[in-house]
């Protein structure tokens, strides 16, 4: 237990620190005061004062942390703004948030999702320039017969160019690919001596497990891969290039992330691969077996996906706070404090019901259902 809740512990203290760390960089930038800085929820285990009055402290449920704003009390809108200039003296109107203008709430809230995308950014601009990236050209050594991919058209000897649109610069992107598909067709483009093929593939869905041993439907072609000449290509990259991979990685990981969700609403992907706490602190242990690199670049997508999920255009989470502003924006006023906490409501049933979710498939994933 130990080997897989250390590991997580550390992840969830990163990531989280980060993304707070996003909203009070721009708090403190735009003069709004801060009480406190919470990495965790429930009884604090340790903390300290800073300068500034800020109480930054780390507690005992690891599950998330928060920011929290002097005078907070509705972080979504100016909706009782007549209440809150009474009751505070006009120095500390100053420090407060709800009367901050509009593109300044904005941008604190914001930029916590922000700085999770940045993270990721620096981990794979770090790991592209320190470590390499690979670029060995995908060459089919084998296509199993009977498989989707001979029936399809694909030979042994083709050079694999793209997978549904997206380049496979690497060998490494194409169970990526294949896996993040969602469309009852794939796409492959191929070379094939001096000709470049279009074929469509209808993959095979079949139980199988991943690299960490874990149980997963893995989609499948039939195909047996290996290096162009037997060359593996790994490149340590200069800055203009590791930046440009690694914005592309982040870019990439988001869209399909969010076209693998939307196919999920739509009864078109696996629901079963959604996860929460249990399954996240799992995996960090698994893969922390691996080494430092295999860890810090899982911390990358975890990043990715808490800034992504954060952007949700649900109540209590970021993306809820954005909605509102775009109300307020569009109508010239904050909607009212009924709408608002009406939308909250229902803002908490989708969590809930979120969270009950991935926390059956987290426990039917360690076979207790």
């Amino acid at each position: 237990m130990m080997s897989y809740i250390l590991p997580f512990i550390v992840l969830i203290l990163v990531v989280v620190f980060i993304h707070e760390y996003g909203h009070y960089y721009f708090a403190k930038k735009y003069g709004v005061g801060i009480t406190d800085f919470s990495i965790g929820f429930g009884q604090e285990i340790f903390g300290w004062n800073d300068k500034s009055g800020t109480r930054w402290k780390i507690c005992w449920i690891p599950l998330g942390g928060y920011v929290k704003f002097f005078g907070d009390r509705n972080v979504y809108s100016q909706a009782d703004q007549e209440k809150i200039i009474q009751k505070y003296s006009e120095e500390d109107r100053k420090k407060l948030f709800v009367l901050k203008p509009l593109y300044q709430r904005t941008l604190i809230v914001f930029g916590g999702p922000l700085a999770n995308f940045l993270l990721a950014i620096v981990i794979f601009f770090s790991i592209y320039t320190f470590v390499g990236k690979d670029f060995t050209p995908a060459v089919i050594n084998e296509v199993q017969k009977d498989s989707p991919a001979m029936s399809g058209g694909l030979k042994q000897n083709d050079i694999i160019l793209e997978i549904d649109g997206s380049k496979v610069k690497s060998i490494m992107d194409v169970s990526k690919y294949i896996m993040m598909s969602t469309d009852e067709i794939i796409d492959f483009k191929v070379k094939r001596s001096y000709d470049e093929l279009l074929l469509k593939i209808k993959p095979n869905t079949i139980l199988g497990k991943d690299n960490l041993g874990n149980n997963i439907k893995k989609r499948i072609v039939g195909i047996k891969l290996g290096a162009y000449n037997n060359e593996i290509n790994h490149v340590k990259l200069g800055p203009t290039q590791a930046i440009y991979h690694a914005a592309n990685e982040v870019y990439y990981v988001s869209i399909s992330s969010l076209k693998y969700i939307g196919a999920m609403i739509f009864g078109k992907a696996d629901t079963s691969q959604l996860g929460g706490p249990i399954r996240i602190a799992k995996i960090s242990g698994q893969v922390a077996e691996f080494g430092v690199l295999a860890f810090i670049s899982m911390m990358a997508y975890i990043s990715i996906s808490l800034g992504l999920i954060n952007l949700f255009p649900i109540p209590m989470l970021d993306g809820g706070h954005l909605m509102f502003y775009t109300f307020e924006k569009i109508l010239g006023r904050p909607l009212s404090q009924k709408t608002q906490e009406g939308f909250f409501r229902i803002g908490l049933f989708l969590l809930l019901s979120l969270m009950f979710f991935t926390t059956f498939n987290d426990l039917k994933d360690l076979g207790l259902f």
